[in-house]
């Protein structure tokens, strides 16, 4: 059973790669979102390859409004990222819609915990479920960059 809110009404929800638009979601990352400006598009490739993809799509015209990927082992962990709604649709419930739906698509693995990172979506994901760290003293970070 789910606790997301539904979509609204004219969109739907996804977890087929093959929809997702590559082109519009590569462009939205590189060029507007905080974490991932100036990312490359092959970077994004294989970041898409190795991860569970998932669109959020206006039925009317297919076209893809919202994008988030998973990264996981599909048995203990997993960690959001990439979410981004379009511009066009955020404050109407698409982006609390779909982080449910991809929460709920994730439930049947049997996961132990959902990892993400925002700076500023944090009402957002508290909606669903998520909560800061309770031990942040316990999580370390390697970064190469």
């Amino acid at each position: 059973m789910s606790d997301a809110p539904d979509l609204p009404d004219g969109y739907e929800f996804s977890a087929d790669t093959d929809r997702v638009d590559v082109d519009r979601v590569h462009g939205w990352l590189s060029t507007d979102a905080y974490w991932a400006i100036g990312r490359p598009r092959e970077k994004h490739e294989r970041a898409m390859a190795s991860s569970i993809n998932f669109g959020v799509y206006a039925i009317a015209s297919g076209e893809q409004v919202a994008y988030a990927r998973v990264v996981t082992d599909r048995a203990l962990f997993a960690w959001l990222a990439d979410v981004y709604v379009d511009p066009s649709v955020r404050g109407k419930g698409v982006g609390t819609a779909f982080v449910g739906r991809v929460r709920d698509h994730l439930r049947p693995f049997g996961l132990r915990r959902i990892l993400l990172a925002t700076e500023d979506a944090h009402g957002v994901y508290e909606k669903l479920g998520f909560r800061p760290l309770d031990r942040p003293d316990q999580w370390m970070l390697h970064g190469f960059e």
